[in-house]
């Protein structure tokens, strides 16, 4: 790595962050229109709570992680924004197909689709940002380039109540080709995607490690990597990257298929949920055979990411944070429609304007209030993370307890903000315990957290309670029980942080990195 005082452009770094915060508002508008959509959706293709959840999270989430970390690796030596342009060309068909479907399975399949698609964008878009700002900015950067997660998500419900009332308005029965609205919102908010993948391919590459002063070089063989990281992750073939590691490595890889295998089943007889928890298995698999790979083939990343116990207990924190958020997120609309007895562009509206505008306050002040504590304590970031993990939850028990729709929607602008407040925290963490050529790596890995944890069983969790209780509210109330895990894993990660990254050089120099 050579090093260099060069400094970022910021001029062109507030450019590009805008671009950005478009592709990530498209990409949650895509994600988050199933929830306005969700009783209609249930009705015709003959779904239950549980289902929806895991369409809505599971299907989704689980191949958004896995796809993550391979695209994670090829973020750190490809050019980031083509790779982003092709991402969001993926996802936005893919969400043109989930209107056209005519069964659960296949929406869970065009799920998926959305799913590998927006893996590419987060870990392009931190390694983007880290390298058009400066270490001081960061955090700032990256929240509002996070504000896109709200104010995207608050689009949704707008948009998606709309189109179905006036599709449903234009066309009493089905509509053109037999569509029926919800059909006919996924068509309207995927198409434009395809355009907008123009636009992103025209922005700039930087310099990768330029805001750090240590410029690093891509890998010569890019796709070489990505095959090797597909060898790692995509069962079965990870029963082959483990057996390139040695005998003893291949029979710790079986073992934990095995354990988790059983733990699996374990879940789908108490359950009966076949698809949820073997999506799930795969998942902790997957992840598992990923982690032992990168040990062996990358030590110095293994070191400043899975070998750094504060790197863990932040994935961990925020992945709980999001457990409830998410799950807040997506049963919002159905309980204003359900309980309350709202109209789907009424509660579009008021949901959607309160998700967009308090997530974006929260993130953003959020962000900039972590930045300020960051000056003066080196583990000041996480202490805007724990308001996110202390402050939510009890406005989420008035919330889907009141009979009343006027404080529900009401308490839904205080309830984002705080919810929203400790992503950037969280993200700008990650980022400073991990080298420059590191970036989508740890990106990758702070995203399992926020998937695996928080979408793929969060809102699940809350839509099974509620089958089997035939209760919204004890579903939603159910969730509250991570609260406490999610503050311990913060505040321990508090105390850990400032020796973590003080040591960040040596630590990785010790495995082996050249810098």
């Amino acid at each position: 790595m050579a090093a260099t005082d060069a400094r970022p452009d910021l001029r062109y770094a507030w450019y590009g962050l805008t671009v950005l915060v478009i592709v990530y508002m498209l990409n949650f508008i895509d994600r988050q229109i199933l929830s306005i959509l969700a009783e209609e959706v249930k009705r015709d293709l003959g779904l239950d709570d549980a289902d929806l959840g895991f369409l809505y999270g599971t299907a989704f989430g689980v191949f958004y992680a896995l796809f993550g970390i391979p695209l994670g690796r090829l973020a750190d030596n490809v050019s980031r924004v083509r790779l982003m342009a092709v991402g969001l060309a993926l996802w936005s068909a893919m969400t043109a197909v989930s209107g056209l479907v005519r069964s659960g399975g296949e929406l869970a399949a065009a799920r998926i689709g959305v799913g590998i698609g927006e893996a590419t964008a987060s870990p392009c878009a931190y390694s983007l940002l880290s390298d058009w700002f400066p270490r001081e900015k960061r955090a700032t950067a990256l929240a509002i380039y996070s504000s896109g997660l709200y104010l995207g998500g608050g689009l949704s419900l707008f948009l998606g109540g709309a189109i179905v009332a006036q599709w449903s308005a234009a066309f009493p029965g089905d509509g053109p080709l037999g569509l029926k609205g919800w059909q006919a919102a996924f068509l309207a908010v995927g198409l434009p995607g395809m355009l907008l993948a123009l636009w992103v391919a025209t922005l700039r590459e930087p310099v990768r490690g330029l805001s750090d002063g240590i410029v690093t070089p891509a890998a010569p063989h890019p796709f070489r990597l990505f095959a090797a990281e597909l060898l790692t992750i995509i069962p079965p073939l990870t029963l082959l990257g483990a057996a390139r590691n040695g005998t003893r490595a291949l029979i710790a890889n079986i073992a934990g298929l095995v354990a988790i295998a059983a733990i699996a089943t374990g879940f789908i007889a108490l359950t009966g949920d076949v698809a949820q928890w073997t999506a799930i298995g795969i998942g902790a698999y997957a992840v598992l055979s990923w982690a032992s790979a990168l040990r062996h083939r990358d030590k110095p990343t293994f070191a400043l990411i899975v070998g750094t116990p504060a790197f863990l207990l932040v994935v961990m924190g925020y992945g709980l944070i999001a457990f409830l958020a998410y799950s807040v997120s997506f049963w919002a609309a159905p309980y204003a429609l359900r309980v309350l007895g709202a109209e789907p562009h009424f509660a579009g509206l008021w949901l959607g304007s309160a998700g967009a505008l308090g997530g974006f306050l929260g993130v953003v002040l959020g962000g900039r209030l972590a930045d300020r504590l960051r000056l003066h304590n080196p583990g000041g970031r996480l202490l805007v993370a724990l308001i996110g993990a202390v402050a939510p939850p009890p406005l989420v028990a008035i919330a889907f307890t009141t009979g009343s729709s006027t404080l529900f929607f009401v308490l839904a602008l205080p309830l984002h903000i705080l919810s929203s407040c400790a992503l950037g925290a969280c993200a700008a963490t990650t980022q400073d315990l991990v080298l420059p050529r590191m970036r989508g790596t740890a990106t990758a890995t702070f995203f399992i957290g926020t998937t695996l944890i928080g979408l793929a069983l969060g809102p699940y969790a809350a839509g099974k309670v509620s089958a089997v209780s035939g209760s919204l509210s004890i579903g939603m109330l159910a969730l509250l029980a991570a609260t406490p895990i999610s503050i311990a894993c913060l505040w321990l990660a508090y105390r850990r942080l400032p020796a973590a990254e003080a040591s960040r050089e040596a630590r990785a120099r010790a495995a082996g990195e050249a810098i």
